[in-house]
């Protein structure tokens, strides 16, 4: 069983670095699983990959406060939303415009009511 908590949280792991450079691929949920993960699976994966420079900058304070800083949020909605709309603008269909509207507004509505701002 272990072996599959850490496949999958590998997997996910991937997932979230490639989210870093490719907006399209959100970043946090993918390393807030592949932690859950890692720690099902291995206390020394998981001690590994909390001492990451992709968990602590992304993820540390999320995961202890549920909180980000202002800077954290922008950096994260902007590019997605910016790829959002590119892909929007290239959709014919209304029904998929729509729905990319309704992404878009819903992901800033719940990073700005649920999750916490902090001061840097």
């Amino acid at each position: 069983m272990k072996f599959i908590w850490l496949t999958i949280g590998f997997i996910a792991m991937a997932l979230g670095g490639v989210g870093v450079v490719l907006p399209v691929l959100p970043t946090t949920p993918f390393l807030l699983v592949a932690s859950f993960c890692f720690a099902k699976g291995s206390d020394r994966f998981h001690n590994w990959f909390i001492g990451t420079q992709l968990y602590k900058k992304h993820l540390d304070s999320f995961v202890k406060e549920r909180s980000m800083t202002l800077k954290t949020k922008w950096c994260i909605l902007l590019p997605v939303s910016f790829m959002l709309i590119i892909a929007m603008m290239m959709m014919q269909n209304i029904y998929g415009r729509i729905f990319i509207i309704i992404l878009i507004v819903f992901k800033y509505v719940y990073f700005f009511t649920k999750i916490q701002t902090k001061k840097e």
